[in-house]
């Protein structure tokens, strides 16, 4: 049997390769810490799993759910948005629940894109920014974050042509994987870009409440004119520790949600009811506190990786959001991915290449802080070891 061409267009999916090679080596007897994915190791806050038992006992929620999403949930996240990021919502056209940021993000490429259009897509970036427009048939464009600039795109430097082919473009901030936060009147600029070229931004605010220092992250929406020309992707996964539960929603643009609502009617049916309801325990000020537990654990490794990479030599600026600390390569590799293949052999470590992020990663390494407090140091004294 022949697998249809378009999957010629993408590699095999970095974190799935990342998955087995941690398989191969456990089964070979290797003790490995993984540092590569940003899965977290602290089960869901009890007042989320106890709004599902419940609701898992409804018979109404053992039905084909709406595409709309539940009412309690559209307006749990209405008042969500209105509390955190003073974004006002109307819960009846701009909101969709999605099965997953992940979903919802390779969705909007089937939804505006057709071969010959252009994504501006940032890089390092979410693969599925790239992947998601290959398999649509368009062709991504990649907007490099670089240091220099604060880990943002250089609008200025987008070629004319390009900008005027492109239909999306993808930001994330705090940003994955180089924890960046979105510098004052970034946002502004990216809305100004946007409405001259008839772009439909796409924020995936995946991050929003992971953040340290006293950093509070912005919504793309509540930038003025943002509504106008984006949408958002808000996931619950890494800020309420829900990622098996794939619980995610799209909100912005009346215009654009119902376009994606129409390519999603043809595709699935709906996000599991009960996890809705599981997803307005999450959302309410019950939840904050739970929020800011693990905000606490984070930083406390935040700050541990941090004082360990410098010991050895790597300087960096810790991040004051996400899940990740974003490194360079130390001197003496050629490539990240021969860094990261030098630390699993030699260490049994495992940590994520820069190059998988895109062309602009190479010569980073990301570590996950979503590991045991105890592996975790015990990963950061394998790499020390490996320095001496």
């Amino acid at each position: 049997m022949k697998p249809s061409k378009r999957l010629d267009r993408i590699p095999p999916y970095a974190f799935a390769q990342l998955e087995r090679k941690i398989a191969d080596k456990r089964a070979a007897g290797v003790d490995v810490i993984s540092l590569g994915i940003g899965d977290p190791d602290r089960p869901t806050p009890p007042l989320i799993v106890e709004a599902m038992q419940e609701a898992v006992t409804e018979a109404e929620t053992h039905q084909y759910p709406s595409n709309r999403g539940r009412p309690e949930f559209r307006e749990a996240v209405g008042d969500f948005y209105e509390r955190r990021f003073d974004v006002d919502l109307d819960p009846d056209s701009e909101i969709i629940p999605a099965i997953g940021a992940k979903e919802a993000i390779f969705n909007l490429n089937l939804a505006f894109l057709d071969p010959g259009d252009y994504a501006l897509a940032a890089d390092p970036g979410y693969p599925v920014y790239t992947g998601g427009p290959w398999l649509a048939g368009a062709e991504p464009v990649l907007m490099a974050l670089e240091p220099e600039h604060g880990f943002v795109p250089d609008l200025g430097a987008i070629d004319e042509e390009v900008a005027r082919r492109a239909k999306l473009m993808f930001l994330n901030y705090p940003n994955n994987p180089t924890g960046a936060v979105v510098p004052d009147g970034f946002f502004a600029r990216v809305v100004e870009f946007a409405r001259a070229y008839e772009i439909l931004v796409v924020h995936d605010n995946a991050y929003s409440e992971i953040v340290f220092d006293g950093y509070e992250a912005p919504s793309f929406l509540a930038t003025p004119g943002a509504k106008d020309v984006g949408i958002e992707v808000f996931s619950l996964s890494k800020g309420y520790n829900m990622t098996g539960w794939r619980c995610a929603v799209v909100v912005g643009n009346a215009d654009a949600l119902h376009t994606y609502w129409q390519l999603k009617t043809n595709i699935d049916s709906g996000l599991f009811e009960a996890v809705q309801l599981a997803g307005v325990a999450a959302l309410s000020p019950d939840a904050d506190s739970e929020v800011a537990s693990m905000n606490e654990l984070y930083r406390r490794r935040r700050d541990l990786v941090c004082e360990a990479l410098e010991k050895i030599g790597i300087r960096i600026r810790p991040p004051r959001g996400t899940i990740y600390v974003w490194a360079p390569i130390p001197d003496g590799f050629e490539s990240s991915a021969a860094y990261a293949e030098h630390v699993l052999e030699r260490a049994g470590v495992v940590i994520s290449p820069g190059s998988i992020y895109g062309p602009a990663g190479e010569g980073w390494f990301r570590i996950s802080l979503t590991t045991p407090d105890e592996r975790l140091l015990e990963a950061v004294q394998r790499l020390g070891n490996l320095a001496a």
